[in-house]
């Protein structure tokens, strides 16, 4: 099973590419959303930190909004108690797909909390600005403070693109991202058939 992790700017499409490649895909996000309207040791573990911001189940996303745009620590708060969940939703993942040829990470936080492993292929997903901007105005409850607290948690993505093996421009159309995603999957593949020999 090789892993290829995606990484990118906030709003640069990496769920998009991600499910491009056709094979499994674990998407953090996707099982935050998860945690947030189903997990009621999450809810009462966030209720306990966060008892004026957090009240009824399934978790408010607004109330959680409002919680981390009024507290620089809240964001840090939160992120240490979904962090485990999602570390635990990634390892069934993992052992689910072991038999997969590869297996995807979309994982927001990939590099900065550690969840990659040395052998990961890295993809680094490059839109424009103005595509990237687009694509975020389209999201529900987009709001900009929210956006640059976590913007404020990442890595630099400069250094992000730098350890990335390979990038793939989106351009939000299905043709620039699939032929990216070919010629990714191509290299991969040629390069495991050599080393076969």
């Amino acid at each position: 099973m090789i892993r290829i992790g995606i990484l990118g700017d906030i709003g640069s499409g990496k769920s998009f590419v991600a499910k491009n490649f056709g094979y499994p895909v674990f998407n953090a996000d996707y099982e935050v959303l998860k945690l947030y309207e189903k997990n009621r040791n999450v809810y009462q573990k966030l209720k306990k930190i966060l008892p004026e911001y957090i009240f009824e189940f399934p978790i408010d996303k607004i109330q959680l909004s409002k919680a981390i745009i009024e507290n620089n620590s809240n964001l840090k708060k939160i992120i240490k108690i979904v962090h485990k969940e999602i570390r635990n939703k990634l390892q069934s993942f993992l052992n689910e797909n072991k038999n997969k040829r590869f297996v995807i990470l979309d994982i927001p936080l990939l590099l900065e909390n550690k969840i990659n492993k040395k052998k990961d292929i890295l993809v680094y997903v490059e839109s424009s600005k103005i595509d990237i901007l687009r694509n975020l105005k389209k999201r529900k409850n987009f709001n900009t403070k929210i956006l640059n607290k976590f913007k404020k948690i990442q890595l630099p993505l400069a250094y992000k693109k730098k350890n990335s093996r390979f990038i793939i421009k989106n351009k939000f159309t299905q043709k620039s991202v699939k032929n990216g995603v070919k010629k990714v999957l191509k290299i991969i593949e040629n390069e495991r058939s050599s080393s076969r020999y």
